[in-house]
């Protein structure tokens, strides 16, 4: 397998693509979410929406938070659209969102022209209880296809996923579980390449790699990127080294 990560802004990079060349769209863009008010939206940084005030760990910021309402819906439709461009006839596109962009995330799934065909709900059980009320304990997943699924192919996945947040070894606020994430590429084709114009800290990629794909990566931080580039150059080394063998 092979992958490759461009350090950059997404929209540009995902132009500069060609025509029908990725099988898959899997990603976790900012959500521009965690806020009340507009001000609240805008103006708090990644970790103080996405963090509680007594965490543990300082992980780093990431860039993309400031946008309100409508330039999200635009500016994620843009991106949508440019990678509906880039993928092939029965490609899916797979979204993570929060419960409050998630009616504006299926919005620029459809206004890209993709065929929205569903929301998968990741549940994690470590989230904290509320006090008076549900405890906040879902994201979700807006999934879409380019044209139709491929029913030629023998998959069945699950329509929920639990798990928590990675928390030994966690290097981004809001890294997703690579065990969630090895389910979810098996939309791309075996040996197909799966694309993630926000790759964070490289999930998407490593399990891409595990599973057999090809992965195509955009990431604005060069913070990010670079512990991106470490852990799917560590994913694709262990790969190697597992199909050649031990030496006896």
């Amino acid at each position: 397998m092979s992958y490759t990560l461009h350090r950059g802004d997404a929209l540009t990079i995902l132009k500069s693509l060609p025509d029908a060349s990725v099988d898959a769209v899997i990603t976790d863009p900012p959500y521009n979410s965690g806020g009340r008010t507009s001000s609240d939206r805008t103006g708090r940084t990644a970790r103080a929406k996405y963090t509680s005030g007594d965490a543990k760990h300082d992980l780093q910021n990431f860039p993309g938070e400031n946008r309100d309402q409508r330039s999200y819906r635009a500016w994620l439709t843009d991106l949508l659209t440019e990678s509906y461009r880039a993928s092939r006839e029965h490609a899916v596109a797979m979204v993570f969102t929060d419960w409050r962009q998630e009616p504006t995330t299926t919005d620029a799934l459809q206004m890209a022209g993709w065929t929205w065909s569903g929301t998968i709900p990741w549940i994690k059980p470590a989230s904290r209880p509320r006090r008076g009320g549900p405890k906040q304990d879902s994201e979700f997943i807006v999934w879409g296809v380019k044209g139709s699924l491929d029913n030629t192919r023998d998959l069945y996945l699950p329509g929920h996923y639990i798990a928590s947040q990675p928390r030994k070894d966690r290097v981004h606020i809001t890294q997703k579980p690579v065990e969630v994430m090895q389910q979810l590429v098996q939309v791309c084709p075996p040996g197909g390449t799966v694309l993630d114009p926000f790759t964070g800290s490289g999930s998407t990629g490593v399990a891409a790699l595990k599973e057999g794909r090809h992965f195509i990566g955009v990431e604005l931080s060069d913070h990010y990127a670079g512990l991106a580039e470490q852990r799917l150059r560590k994913a694709l080394e262990q790969e190697a080294f597992e199909l050649a063998g031990p030496e006896l």
